[in-house]
């Protein structure tokens, strides 16, 4: 027999129900408006009955939307999924560990995990460097980027730009920039350094 969508609503609330019967939690069926009598019947559900339910066309709930959770949860999940959705475009122009373990937090078996839902071959050896062209149009849009700010370090969605902008490959955007933070730009290609850098020496 096939479930209504009514059976599987009240299916869901009577699992819910028995989890917090079985782990004690007395507000919350409280909050679901569960008396003494409601949780002793509850007591007695077996997996048959909930079988049972499936049969049922109507339900005993009353359903209310509170907007000051849902909205807060909401943006959650919002901020989670662009999350997930930078991290694997990072993964797929081919970012290293490190910078993905600097931004995301990201461990090695979770990178190696990503590259391979991606269908991403492992990266072996050193990729060749930008050529001086490339390393100009790089250094001038990370330099446009961090000017005024008081990090040198530029957020997921701004690497993923310098790459689209300047072609260059996201490990040599990451290995330069990270470089060029440290120790300025060593080809001296602005007369010099970054805004707000400080050189070796302090």
């Amino acid at each position: 027999m096939q479930g209504t969508k009514e059976s599987d609503l009240v299916t869901a609330v009577l699992m819910y129900a028995l989890r917090c019967l079985v782990e004690g939690d007395q507000i919350a069926l409280r909050h679901m408006n569960f008396g003494p009598r409601e949780i002793e019947v509850l007591r007695e559900i077996t997996l048959a009955d909930l079988y049972r339910v499936e049969s049922l066309r109507s339900h005993c709930l009353k359903i209310a939307l509170n907007r000051e959770i849902y909205w807060p949860m909401m943006d959650h999940l919002r901020r989670q999924r662009e999350s997930e959705e930078t991290e694997q475009a990072l993964i797929a122009a081919d970012a290293p560990l490190d910078m993905m373990q600097t931004l995301f937090g990201l461990g090695g078996k979770a990178y190696s995990r990503l590259r391979r839902t991606l269908s991403l071959d492992p990266s072996v050896g050193r990729p060749p460097g930008p050529d001086e062209d490339s390393t100009h149009r790089l250094w001038h849009a990370w330099n446009q980027r961090i000017e005024g700010e008081e990090d040198d370090l530029l957020s997921a969605a701004e690497y993923l730009e310098l790459h689209a902008e300047t072609g260059v490959s996201m490990r040599a955007i990451w290995t330069l920039t990270r470089r060029w933070a440290l120790y300025g730009d060593p080809g001296d290609l602005q007369g010099s350094k970054p805004a707000g850098h400080k050189g070796a020496d302090g």
